[in-house]
């Protein structure tokens, strides 16, 4: 947005001083939705200064896709303006008329990758959520913002809305809309306090990463994060869940619906603690005596009659294969010298994020403490260690602050006092 006062309506003061935030400051405008409109935003565009401001709107919980269903932008100059991203192939165009121009996106790791997917990518970046982190910010999302820096109250009723609605509810849109016309302002007054406080490379960093990280790799049997999954403890139950996850997979992808509101998680887990051996079984099941599971009973069965099929040669193992180091809580009784090193590393990390008040996942990836703790470099050197978070991927204002520390805890003599095994219960 241009200035604070050009974006509130006159309005009273909400009772702990906060001016209500409630309709975008030119009013809502129209959906783009066809090549004509595209091509007079693009102008509009154009014709604006400074950097970009986006957001993009998705259907998280209502489709299997994560694709954007709304595209919001605004700059200095040129308006707010919304895109149906649906009515199109892609938004290269817009992508390429923006050029090297700043995007200013809150929270960009949730919305980049559905931009990409229209052939739209940053050349830079501002992520106004990651510079308040930066900062210290004891709250980092938009609304809580909004309050802090520019003393709105901003209501985020929609954030869980179904974005695929078709058409859009004028309240969604104007609420939309809103969500762009802070950004301007707000990052304006974040990059001045990223200056002041000497701060603005680590966050330029940050950014940078932000914008060239790749696309996440697929996880391994993602079917193992079933809520309730813990509960299962033979091989087949875990077999029926896997082949039941692959099948609601399979048809929520088919039909564009999130695979929860296909069969719940809660369904697959009980069918795979209660292993049914017939298609009357699986139906007597709670879990199965809705409309729609009760509807689809022959699909379900046929996974769990596939899994009862399943040679035991060919079961899973009761955890996944893993590259990493063990869970940490394991680490005393298997590795009580590399837990040590981890209790001293996450000392020192909490007192550093503590002393500058950023959050301690900020100062260092937790992933990459943990790492180096269980496998540490043979030489426990400043140079060694440096080299090994940079490889980890860890930023040089990360290993600025933190190679030191880090390489005192793993220097340090450690005193692994052994515990007591606990008594084994007779079966």
């Amino acid at each position: 947005m241009d200035t604070v006062s050009n974006v509130t309506d006159v309005e009273d003061p909400v009772a702990d001083g906060l001016t209500p935030l409630t309709h975008p400051a030119e009013g809502t405008p129209e959906v783009v939705t066809d090549a004509a409109g595209l091509g007079s935003l693009i102008e509009a565009i154009s014709a604006g200064t400074g950097p970009i401001a986006l957001d993009a709107e998705r259907a998280g919980g209502y489709r299997y896709s994560h694709s954007a269903y709304l595209i919001q932008l605004r700059r200095t100059g040129s308006g707010s303006h919304l895109i149906d991203p649906t009515s199109f192939n892609d938004l290269a165009a817009l992508g390429d008329a923006i050029g090297d121009e700043e995007w200013i996106l809150h929270a960009a790791s949730q919305d980049l990758p559905c931009l990409a997917e229209l052939k739209m990518t940053p050349a830079h970046l501002f992520d106004t959520e990651m510079a308040a982190r930066i900062l210290g910010r004891p709250k980092v999302g938009l609304a809580a913002l909004a309050e802090s820096e520019l003393g709105l109250s901003l209501a985020k009723e929609h954030s869980a809305a179904d974005w695929s609605t078709r058409p859009l509810p004028e309240a969604w849109l104007r609420y939309a809309t809103l969500d762009v016309e802070l950004l301007i302002e707000l990052r304006s007054i974040l990059a001045n306090d990223l200056e002041a406080s000497g701060r603005m490379e680590w966050a330029r960093e940050e950014f940078e990463y932000l914008r060239t990280a790749p696309a996440r790799a697929p996880r391994t049997d993602p079917w193992r994060r079933t809520s309730g999954i813990h509960k299962v403890r033979s091989a087949r139950g875990l077999e029926i869940a896997r082949r039941m996850w692959v099948a609601r997979d399979e048809m929520a992808q088919q039909r564009d619906i999130a695979p929860g509101r296909v069969l719940p998680d809660a369904a697959i887990s009980a069918a795979a603690i209660a292993r049914p051996t017939s298609r009357k079984q699986l139906g007597e099941l709670s879990a199965f005596t809705g409309r729609g599971t009760k509807r689809r009973i022959d699909y379900w069965w046929q996974a769990v009659a596939d899994a009862n099929a399943t040679p035991d040669s060919d079961l899973p193992p009761a955890n996944a294969a893993s590259t990493g180091p063990p869970p940490p809580r394991s680490w005393p009784d298997r590795a009580p010298e590399a837990a040590a090193r981890l209790a001293q590393a996450r000392g020192f990390l909490n007192e550093t994020a503590a002393q500058l008040g950023i959050p301690t996942e900020n100062i260092l990836t937790p992933d990459i403490a943990r790492r180096l703790c269980w496998e540490p470099p043979d030489a426990y050197d400043e140079a060694v260690v440096a080299e090994y978070l940079a490889q980890a991927g860890a930023r040089q204002w990360q290993i600025g602050l933190t190679c030191t520390g880090l390489t005192a805890a793993l220097s340090a003599k450690v005193v692994v006092t052994p515990t007591k095994a606990p008594d084994i219960e007779e079966a």
